[in-house]
């Protein structure tokens, strides 16, 4: 079995707007194997480029923020926003 080049766990995305905290991207999961084509599609708004900023670690922070999920690049952990990441531990 090939060992994936991108792996995404549990990816949840939230935004904090005036009323409260909205989910963006909600547990989403996927394996990008070396040689293989991952085309995301959808509807406008559902969240294709809002997932490929979370894992370059482009989400506008604040409002933005990686709240759960874990990525791996060459099965190495990959910490696309250490600011993601320091909000998170702020909020628990």
């Amino acid at each position: 079995m090939v060992e994936p080049l991108l792996s995404v766990r549990n990816l949840t995305v939230e935004f904090t707007i005036r009323d409260g905290v909205v989910p963006v991207i909600d547990d989403l999961s996927f394996d990008l194997i070396p040689g293989e084509t991952l085309s995301p599609v959808g509807e406008s708004g559902c969240g294709k480029s809002m997932t490929a900023l979370a894992i370059m670690g482009l989400i506008p922070s604040p409002p933005g923020v990686i709240s759960a999920g874990s990525i791996f690049f060459q099965g190495e952990r990959f910490s696309p926003s250490i600011r993601s990441e320091i909000a998170r531990d702020q909020r628990q």
